[in-house]
């Protein structure tokens, strides 16, 4: 008997080691990061429609998991256990009216959760753009989520070689805080993660971003999130046409082919 009682207290101390607490939160998410959609290859950032939905097949049929992507914020803020093995993360940026007319109807048939990081200048007003009808839409199927993509999508990178530093940063306090208000006025429900514009960001931006709400950032560095990153330059797959068959299946086990995506 007292053997057995020093067996249950060698295993409750591995069970609350470093290591074990390490293993539990050791974990690797891919964040797919779709543009538009199409029959064909419009540009480099189109997928076409059956590529997506052969991509949405694979995840089911081979056991993946797609979670939201609030699910992986809350993990880094202590909120939630780390995601499962094989948990998939599934974004759009933009808000392109494709996401309404060929990706909607894929993701109602699987099911899964996306987040749409959405600029509110082209909402309703460009016409490659989806309208504030179709965002709310799509919010009341339970599977879309919207967060903020700026207001206007502007490169950062170059205004900074136009503005004064004063200037800049009433550009940059603007783009964020005036996207968060639109967005929670327009769809009624929090707005605090965000995507950068072109994938580009620096420790200025990032503060500024914090300062104006923002909880997470995202980039477009090619690799899976892992329980190292922080909440503040979250990575994300920027996924092309060719990124499907052997492509899409490397890219989920984190073996990536290398492509210079023109933006």
């Amino acid at each position: 008997m007292f053997k057995d009682f020093l067996l249950r207290i060698v295993i409750l101390l591995l069970l609350l080691s470093p290591l074990s607490v390490a293993a539990a939160d050791s974990f690797r998410v891919p964040i797919l990061l779709y543009h538009r959609f199409g029959p064909t290859v419009a540009d480099g950032m189109t997928i076409t429609t059956p590529v997506f939905e052969s991509h949405m097949k694979y995840l089911k049929d081979n056991g993946y998991k797609v979670i939201p992507l609030r699910q992986l914020v809350d993990y880094y803020q202590k909120k939630a256990p780390a995601p499962g093995p094989k948990s998939v993360v599934i974004v759009e940026d933009d808000a392109h009216k494709s996401v309404y007319s060929d990706m909607l109807p894929i993701i109602r048939k699987y099911g899964y959760p996306v987040t749409v990081f959405t600029y509110p200048s082209a909402i309703s007003n460009a016409k490659y753009a989806m309208t504030w009808d179709q965002l709310r839409e799509l919010k009341k199927t339970g599977l879309f989520d919207f967060q903020s993509h700026t207001y206007w999508h502007p490169n950062f990178k170059r205004e900074r070689k136009k503005l004064s530093p004063q200037a800049l940063e009433g550009l940059v306090m603007t783009q964020l805080r005036k996207s968060k208000a639109r967005l929670e006025t327009e769809l009624g429900s929090k707005v605090d993660l965000l995507a950068w514009p072109f994938g580009i960001y620096d420790d200025y931006l990032i503060s500024k971003a914090s300062e104006a709400g923002y909880v997470a950032t995202f980039t477009i560095e090619r690799r899976h999130v892992t329980a190292a990153d922080s909440l503040a330059k979250l990575p994300r797959y920027l996924l092309v046409n060719a990124d499907s068959g052997k492509a899409f299946v490397q890219l989920l086990e984190g073996n990536a082919v290398k492509r210079n995506v023109a933006y």
